[in-house]
């Protein structure tokens, strides 16, 4: 079993910057795609940036030039740089990871950008 915790989250500024970690307990290198989401109060969960095996990246055009999704196999953790957030960015952020075989997904970490 998997499993992905997520820190690094908080309360900031509009137009500050947060990093956020998922911790993986398996080899990153295994899996597919890892990827982070956010979910806003009532709405659903939207992806916002995803890495491959291979190491390719992409992201919502609602946050490209800002975010940068980074890992660490050393480590075994999946990083999300967040730079110039906005208020609209304030959501609960979810760490996915699918292996060839199953994929999971972290508790969740709360970021709020204040105007």
């Amino acid at each position: 079993q998997v499993q992905l915790v997520e820190s690094g989250g908080g309360l900031v500024q509009a137009g500050g910057s947060l990093r956020l970690s998922c911790a993986v307990s398996g080899s990153i290198l295994s899996a597919n795609v890892m990827s982070w989401y956010r979910q806003a109060p009532g709405k659903q969960r939207n992806l916002v940036a995803t890495i491959t095996r291979g190491g390719s990246t992409n992201y919502a055009d609602s946050v490209k030039g800002r975010f940068t999704i980074s890992r660490d196999a050393a480590k075994n953790t999946v990083n999300l740089q967040m730079n110039s957030l906005k208020p609209e960015d304030t959501a609960v952020y979810y760490c996915y990871a699918a292996f060839p075989y199953n994929y999971y997904w972290g508790q969740g970490t709360q970021v709020s950008v204040s105007s």
